[in-house]
């Protein structure tokens, strides 16, 4: 897969070396192109004030911010007729559907079991294994 959509579950999980942490850096290396909201850089930020760990601005290197220039309302409802996802999770999965209106062309990446089952039932490529924990 050439594209993917990366969620800050997965950088999180990178930056503080947690399970499938080198899973997912080797699936990050495959791809020719790395997409997300910047969302992902103020979850990230937080992520790291949490734990206490100064912000490695190299976690988000090379990422290409997908900045939508309209409302994501249409993407909004496409995801909430597939099932419920809380704002952070909904807003990851419009932004992606905005940038790959063909979801089959992206690999989507996260580790929260729940946005991974509605990304794969909107047709995004997912990793097996990863949301069945």
């Amino acid at each position: 897969m050439s594209a993917a959509y990366v969620d800050t579950s997965v950088l999180a999980a990178i930056a503080f070396d947690e399970p499938d942490a080198v899973t997912l850096a080797g699936q990050l290396a495959e791809s020719d192109s790395l997409l997300s909201s910047n969302l992902l850089e103020a979850e990230l930020r937080a992520a790291f004030a949490r734990e206490g760990v100064e912000y490695q601005k190299r976690m988000v290197a090379g990422i290409e911010w997908v900045l939508p220039q309209r409302s994501l309302a249409p993407e909004f409802a496409a995801v909430l007729e597939i099932g419920y996802l809380r704002g952070a999770d909904l807003w990851h999965i419009a932004t992606a559907l905005y940038a790959a209106p063909n979801p089959g062309e992206l690999l989507f990446l996260t580790l929260d079991d729940r946005q991974g089952a509605v990304a794969a039932a909107l047709g995004f490529v997912t990793q097996a294994g990863l949301y069945s924990r």
